[in-house]
C-alpha cells in the first residue's frame, strides 16, 4: 500500500509567499544602507582612502626669483646682472651651458640694472619680470635670452622698431602695471645692501652649511667648481659673508 506524504495546504503556501513578498524590500533597503555607511566611512578624514597627490609641476614654487637647473640641488648660484651690461651679456650663455652640465647646481636670477644703463635697463628687467609672470621660469629665461640677443647694450637699449614676439594680452597687463617695479626695486635693495655693485657677480650657496661666497666679475667653471669644494670641505674662509675676486678663485687649488 502506497503512504502518501501529507500535503502542506494551499491556504498555508499561500501565506508563506505573502510573507516573503512583504519582506524583501525591506531586505534590499537594508543592503542598501549598508553600502552607504561605507561609502560615508570611506570618504570621513580617518577613512583609509589613498590620496593622489599633486604632480611635481603643480607644486613647484613660481618665481622670482627665476631658477633654472636643478632646484633640489645642494648649491645655488644667483647672478647679479643687468640687462644692458655687455659682459653679462657675453658671459651669460657660458654660464648657461656650464650650469646645465652641473646637476647639483640651480642657477637663480638677480636684478641689478645699473644706474649709468637707466632707463633701459628697467624696461628690459620688467619686460622679463612679466614673461616669467605669464608663463613661469622657463618663459623668464626665454625673455632674459631675446633681451641679450637683441639689445646694443650699454643703457642703448632694444632697436625702437622691433616688438617682443611672445608678447600675450597677460604680459602687456602685467607691464602696464606696478608689479614687476616691486620685484625690481626689491632685488636691486638686496645686492646693495648686501655689497653688491657690479655686474656679473655671483653668489655661490651651499645649501647644506648655510655658508656662502661672493664671487666678482665673471667666473670661469674651473673657479665655480673650486669655490663649491671650498664650502663643501668647510673651508673657514668661506663664511655667509665671504667675498673674493675672481682672479683668487681662479688660482685657488682643486
Amino acid at each position: 500500500m502506497e503512504h502518501k506524504h501529507p500535503s502542506i495546504p494551499m491556504q498555508v503556501q499561500a501565506f508563506r509567499r505573502r510573507r516573503w513578498g512583504t519582506r524583501w524590500p525591506w531586505a534590499l533597503a537594508a543592503v542598501l544602507v549598508a553600502l552607504l555607511l561605507i561609502w560615508l566611512v570611506s570618504r570621513s578624514p580617518g577613512g583609509s582612502t589613498p590620496q593622489t597627490s599633486a604632480p611635481v609641476s603643480e607644486t613647484q614654487v613660481a618665481g622670482p626669483p627665476w631658477q633654472m637647473g636643478n632646484p633640489e640641488g645642494r648649491f645655488t648660484l644667483t647672478l647679479y646682472a643687468d640687462l644692458e651690461c655687455p659682459f653679462c651679456r657675453s658671459y651669460f650663455p657660458v654660464l648657461k651651458r656650464w650650469v646645465a652640465g652641473n646637476a647639483d647646481v640651480a642657477l637663480q636670477w638677480h636684478h641689478l640694472p645699473l644706474a649709468a644703463h637707466e632707463p633701459a635697463a628697467s624696461a628690459e628687467a620688467r619686460l622679463a619680470e612679466c614673461a616669467g609672470e605669464a608663463g613661469g621660469h622657463a618663459t623668464f629665461w626665454q625673455a632674459v635670452e631675446w633681451v641679450y640677443a637683441h639689445t646694443r647694450s650699454d643703457g642703448q637699449g632694444l632697436p625702437e622698431d622691433l616688438r617682443y614676439p611672445d608678447l600675450t594680452p597677460a604680459i602687456e597687463q602685467c607691464i602696464a602695471s606696478e608689479r614687476p617695479d616691486a620685484a625690481i626695486r626689491t632685488q636691486t635693495a638686496e645686492a646693495t645692501n648686501s655689497g653688491v655693485t657690479a655686474t656679473p657677480s655671483l653668489r655661490l650657496h651651499d645649501r647644506e652649511s648655510g655658508n656662502a661666497i661672493l664671487l666678482q666679475g665673471p667666473i670661469e667653471g674651473d673657479a665655480l667648481l673650486s669655490a663649491m669644494d671650498m664650502l663643501a670641505a668647510g673651508d673657514p674662509a668661506t663664511t655667509p659673508t665671504s667675498e673674493m675676486p675672481a682672479d683668487v678663485v681662479g688660482d685657488m687649488p682643486r
